[in-house]
């Protein structure tokens, strides 16, 4: 099977794993919807290729911006063949801070919701062409929770779940999803990690990965896949004994720690730009 993959959203594409997925589809050839918050990234990333790209800078849980966005990116190229929903942010979690209920709120408008507002605005578009693949970005670490990052692992719990049920809905419309649950990657989001991080993987290895698995109708995909394997294999031990071996690895930072992760919008933050605004060659996009 040889799905094309031409036309790309990508969200998070700012850095990370979603900027090295839009730099794989670029290369490619492909038309990418660059979706993120820093614009000064994403209009770098453009300018390499002219007349190919379009960048954006909503929040993805802001539904009306969204809607936007995807409204400027298909009238100008299209109904997309993929949709990447690959925003996400991480931050350590502990149930009796009050001001850590912000960040769970938070983490979920992002990862969770973020997916269901990426996806919805080009629904129906896809619908009535009959064929395209939505992809979200899990985790392992929605496959069971780790002590002291249970607002991630919800988020990602959930979305697993969302696209189970997103699958099964679609299943006789032509659309694909595809649940990407990648370990660990080598991104912003693990750089202040204290904890043993086996597997980790270059951001750039798992986007090649990803494109080469959407092109081919998965419908899953683990990254790496031997470390699959091992969450499987853990999965096994009784939870007492699973519990102590996670309990002896350092707490992922909260919010405000040093080595902790930014996240945007969280107590108020100003928010990013909604309005859609394409990227270096606009005028010949057109």
């Amino acid at each position: 099977m040889n799905i094309p993959l031409d036309n790309l959203v990508i969200t998070g594409a700012c850095g990370g794993l979603g900027r090295a997925m839009a730099a794989a589809g670029l290369a490619r050839g492909a038309r990418v919807a660059l979706v993120g918050l820093d614009r000064s990234v994403l209009e770098s990333l453009a300018a390499q290729v002219p007349g190919r790209c379009a960048v954006y800078t909503p929040d993805v849980s802001d539904a009306a911006a969204m809607q936007a966005m995807a409204a400027d990116w298909m009238a100008r190229f299209g109904t997309p063949d993929a949709v990447i929903a690959n925003a996400g942010v991480a931050g350590g979690f502990d149930t009796a801070q009050a001001a850590d209920l912000a960040v769970f709120r938070r983490i979920l408008e992002i990862n969770l919701l973020g997916v269901a507002t990426t996806f919805q605005p080009f629904m129906a578009p896809m619908r009535e062409r009959g064929r395209g693949t939505l992809a979200g970005i899990a985790s392992l670490a929605g496959r069971r929770g780790l002590p002291g990052n249970g607002a991630y692992c919800a988020s990602k719990a959930g979305l697993i779940r969302y696209l189970e049920s997103l699958r099964a809905e679609l299943r006789p419309s032509g659309l694909r999803v595809c649940t990407v649950s990648p370990g660990y990657l080598r991104t912003a989001l693990t750089a202040g990690n204290r904890f043993a991080m086996p597997g980790l993987m270059a951001p750039e290895t798992a986007a090649d990965a990803i494109l080469q698995a959407l092109a081919r109708g998965r419908e899953q995909l683990v990254l790496p896949r031997r470390l699959g394997w091992l969450s499987n294999a853990l999965g096994l031990l009784p939870a007492a004994w699973h519990d102590a071996l996670l309990l002896r690895q350092p707490r992922k930072p909260r919010a405000g720690e040093s080595g902790a992760t930014p996240i945007p919008g969280l107590n108020g933050d100003a928010a990013p730009p909604s309005a859609p605004r394409a990227g270096p060659g606009e005028t010949a996009a057109r």
